[in-house]
C-alpha cells in the first residue's frame, strides 16, 4: 500500500491509545479534519494493558469530574461512538485497615458527593457482604461507589477509533512521529514516517498523546514532558475452586489500600495485581519472576481463596509516571498549537474519554466543561504538585 498522507489537516494526533483515540472522535465529529499517527497498532501500548478499572472515586476533584464524565460517556458509548465494552458497574471498594484511612477516604466521599458521584463509607459487615472473598479480619470499613466498575480496555480504543474513522479521521498505523517544524513560536508541519517513506504534513495543532513516549515526543517540539515509563504487571486466574461463579461475577473491583492489591472478575476468573514500589523506571517490559511471589503473598492474607485458582494469563505494561503521579493536561506555553495529554501514572485509560472531549474543547477555542488548568505541566516549572491521594 502506498504511503500518501495528506499534505495538510487541522490537528495531527500523535498516539493511538484511548487519549488518542478518544481525541480523534471528539474532533473528527466536530467536523475537524484529523491525521492520527501511530507507530505500532492502535490500542497496542499501554490502554489494552489495562486492568479495566474505571472510577470516579478519587481523592482530587479534577480527577473526580473527570472520572465522573468519562463514566456517563462509557455508558453511552453503545450508541455514541457505537461498539460493545463490556461495561459491567459493579463498584469500587477500597478496604480500610485503621481510622487514618477512613477519615481520609471520607474527606473524599464528601468531594465525591460534591459532583454528584455516589459513594459512601461503610462498616465491616456491609464489606464482607459486598466482597466475600476478602479477608476482613484486620479491616475496620470501606469506601464503596457503586456505579463504578470494568470493561474492556481494547474495545473502548477500538470503539473511538472506529467513530473518528466514520467521521472522516485518517488513522495511520506502524507510521512514527520524526520531527517538527516549528516557526515564529508555532508549528507549522510534522514529519512522519511509515517505513522507508516519509512525508512533511501542515497543521495548525498537534496533540502529544503519547503514553510513556510522550517525553521523547515532547523533546521534539523542545516541551519538557516529564514522563517515565514503570512496568507494571497483572496476573488473570481460571475458576476459583468452591466458590459460585455468580459471587464473583458480581464482586466489585476491591482493593486493599494499604499494599494497592486488587481483584476483579474476569472470565470465569479474576484478574489481579498490585503496584510494586520495587519497580524502577524504564521501557522493560520483561515479566518479573518474583511479581507472582510477592502477588501470592499479598493475596493469601487478602484473599485467600484466589490462591488455589490457576493462573491462566497475564502480562506487563507501563505506567506513564508523572513526578507527582497525577496527569498532565493542556496547551503548551512554549509552542502554539501544541496540545498535550499524558502522564496519567494509571488512571489514563479511565479518563481518557473525558479528556479527548477536553482536547476537542481547547482546540476549538471552547471553554471546556471541567477546568483542567491545574493538570498543565507548568505546575512543575512553578514548583507546584498535584496531591490525588488514591492511587493504584
Amino acid at each position: 500500500m502506498t504511503f500518501s498522507p495528506p499534505e495538510s489537516v487541522d490537528v495531527v494526533i500523535i498516539g493511538g491509545g484511548v487519549v488518542g483515540c478518544s481525541t480523534a472522535f471528539h474532533l473528527a465529529e466536530a467536523g475537524k479534519s484529523v491525521l492520527l499517527v501511530e507507530k505500532s497498532a492502535i490500542a497496542s501500548g499501554s490502554s489494552s494493558k489495562a486492568a479495566g478499572g474505571v472510577r470516579a472515586c478519587f481523592s482530587d476533584p479534577v480527577n473526580v469530574a473527570l472520572g465522573k464524565r468519562s463514566l456517563d460517556l462509557l455508558a453511552d458509548i453503545g450508541t455514541r461512538p457505537g461498539g460493545d465494552i463490556d461495561l459491567h458497574r459493579v463498584g469500587y471498594l477500597f478496604l480500610c485497615t485503621t481510622s487514618e484511612q477512613m477519615n481520609e477516604f471520607g474527606s473524599a466521599v464528601e468531594v465525591h458527593n460534591s459532583h454528584g458521584v455516589r459513594s459512601s463509607m461503610i462498616g465491616v459487615e456491609q464489606v464482607h457482604q459486598l466482597s466475600p472473598l476478602a479477608n476482613v479480619d484486620d479491616v475496620v470499613g470501606g469506601c464503596w461507589s457503586p456505579d463504578d466498575g470494568t470493561c474492556t480496555p481494547e474495545a473502548v480504543v477500538q470503539a473511538y477509533a472506529a467513530g473518528a474513522r466514520r467521521n472522516g479521521a485518517l488513522l495511520l498505523t506502524n507510521t512514527e512521529f520524526i520531527s517538527a517544524d516549528i516557526r515564529d513560536g508555532h508549528i507549522r508541519s510534522v514529519e512522519i514516517r511509515s517505513g522507508e517513506e516519509s512525508a512533511h504534513v501542515s497543521a495548525s495543532s498537534v496533540v502529544i498523546a503519547s503514553g510513556a513516549w510522550s517525553k521523547a515526543v515532547g523533546a521534539a517540539f523542545g516541551i519538557d514532558l516529564p514522563v517515565e515509563p514503570v512496568r507494571r504487571e497483572i496476573i488473570v486466574t481460571g475458576p476459583i475452586a468452591g466458590v459460585d461463579p455468580a459471587v464473583v461475577a458480581r464482586s466489585p473491583m476491591t482493593i486493599d489500600a494499604a499494599s494497592t492489591f486488587y481483584f476483579h472478575s474476569e472470565g470465569r476468573g479474576v484478574l489481579a495485581g498490585f503496584s510494586d514500589p520495587s519497580v524502577q523506571p524504564g521501557f522493560d517490559l520483561t515479566r518479573d519472576p518474583s511479581y507472582l511471589e510477592k502477588l501470592v503473598e499479598l493475596a493469601s492474607y487478602r484473599a485467600p481463596l484466589l490462591v488455589n485458582a490457576e493462573v491462566t494469563g497475564g502480562w506487563a505494561g507501563y505506567y506513564e509516571v508523572s513526578p507527582d503521579h497525577d496527569g498532565i493536561v493542556g496547551r503548551s506555553s512554549d509552542v502554539g498549537g501544541v496540545f498535550y495529554a499524558t502522564g496519567f501514572s494509571g488512571h489514563g485509560f479511565l479518563q481518557g474519554p473525558a479528556i479527548g472531549e477536553i482536547l476537542r474543547d481547547l482546540i476549538l477555542g471552547r471553554e471546556p466543561s471541567i477546568d483542567i488548568a491545574p493538570l498543565s505541566n507548568d505546575r512543575f516549572s512553578a514548583g507546584r504538585r498535584r496531591d490525588e491521594r488514591h492511587l493504584v
